[in-house]
């Protein structure tokens, strides 16, 4: 294992990175820690707290999954995928919408559903669940919005300069929604042997997952036709986050929580996307070693 953290920590420093993983045999309990318990802000990968928070609602008769949400576009939460990029009127039954949130990352979707579910509901799931250090402290558009507000006059343009960087209160765990990679690798372990929800609803929630569209982060680690990975991307300025789990066909299960931040913030990185599945797929090697 201390050779793996090794290569873990020299593959985060050549991608420009700063980062925190924790990998998890979902079965044999094995784990690899590289700051597993480091407050992290968790950025869209707080979607996977809602989306659990919805399927345990839904198993507990509390909300119908098929119940059908207008979707205006005058008050959607901004974003550029799915019904924050649209233009006309939708309406969108509530797991279409948790579709949207976690396959394309889509924050009108989520704060739709956030309002549908509510904060409380988010937090008393991940606390039942033993999730002591994730919160949720605002929805994505009230997150959104600390990051213009923080940003000033200089608009989107002023995220280029590393003191406003500094300033945003999106990317202090301390005030904005936050969680650790253990948290993480706990909350997707629970999903997969099926104590987040009932077996029906654990099955929905994995289905969902594995529809992200992303492959440029965590699933890059694994380009095999018989892995399967199935996780939740999170990015904000200087932040590259991802969790999910990776499936093997011998019937291998592994959690993978990988948070990462760079100095530079710049939008288009590629090298900091790709250690992501870099760091991941070291971490699973090592488990599946043992």
């Amino acid at each position: 294992m201390t050779d793996a953290l090794t290569r873990i920590q020299a593959a985060f420093a050549d991608a420009g990175v700063t980062g925190t993983l924790h990998a998890l045999d979902i079965d044999s309990g094995a784990q690899l820690d590289a700051g597993a318990d480091q407050p992290v802000c968790t950025a869209s990968v707080h979607k996977l707290c809602l989306l659990v928070a919805l399927y345990e609602q839904a198993a507990a008769g509390r909300l119908d999954l098929t119940e059908q949400i207008e979707c205006p576009p005058d008050t959607r939460t901004k974003g550029p995928t799915g019904l924050a990029a649209m233009l006309d009127t939708a309406r969108l039954s509530l797991r279409d919408l948790a579709y949207l949130m976690i396959a394309v990352s889509d924050n009108a979707a989520a704060d739709l559903l956030l309002h549908r579910v509510g904060l409380d509901a988010v937090n008393a799931t991940t606390a039942r669940l033993g999730l002591t250090r994730t919160r949720a402290v605002h929805s994505f558009g009230e997150m959104l919005a600390t990051i213009r507000e923080d940003a000033g006059p200089g608009g989107a343009g002023a995220l280029t300069d590393p003191h406003v960087i500094a300033r945003l209160r999106a990317l202090d765990p301390a005030r904005t929604n936050r969680s650790t990679p253990r948290d993480m690798t706990r909350l997707l372990a629970a999903v997969w042997r099926d104590e987040a929800c009932t077996p029906e609803h654990g099955a929905a929630v994995r289905r969902v997952l594995a529809l992200q569209v992303w492959p440029h982060r965590l699933a890059s680690g694994f380009p095999f036709d018989d892995v399967h990975v199935a996780g939740k991307t999170g990015t904000l300025p200087t932040v590259r986050n991802e969790v999910g789990v990776v499936e093997y066909p011998d019937g291998g299960r592994y959690a993978v929580a990988v948070f990462t931040r760079t100095a530079h913030p710049a939008a288009t990185l590629p090298a900091a996307d790709a250690v992501i599945g870099t760091a991941a797929r070291l971490a699973v090697d090592a488990l599946r070693a043992r």
